[in-house]
């Protein structure tokens, strides 16, 4: 059996806030640690059948992007719930609320 690592660094200023967020995947081919703006992890404890979250972001992440940010996470949590479940018609709903929030947020136009 093979083991693949995910590192994630964070450099915190003083008051504990990120001023940088690092990642590096043993698996993905990559010869140095790449700069990230944001992050999202999502773990499920099996034991107490409860989602813990790590919400990270640097002082840097301006607002359009982390609307595009969260767009993007929504659109490929729909495309996951499909993948992981099944479930064709949850996902499309999911897609439907990010195109919403798309558009709200003026990630993307609206269409026609």
């Amino acid at each position: 059996m093979k083991t693949s690592e995910i590192k994630l660094s964070v450099k915190l200023n003083e008051d504990k806030m990120p001023e940088s967020i690092t990642w590096h995947a043993s698996d993905a081919g990559m010869a140095a640690d790449k700069p990230c703006k944001a992050l999202i992890i999502s773990l499920f404890d099996e034991k107490e059948k409860a989602t813990m979250r790590i919400d990270l972001w640097t002082k840097d992440m301006l607002v359009d992007e982390m609307k595009r940010f969260f767009f993007d996470t929504f659109m490929s949590m729909g495309s996951t719930l499909k993948t992981a479940t099944g479930d064709e018609e949850l996902s499309e709903e999911i897609k439907k609320f990010a195109e919403w929030f798309g558009q709200k947020s003026g990630v993307i136009s609206a269409k026609a």
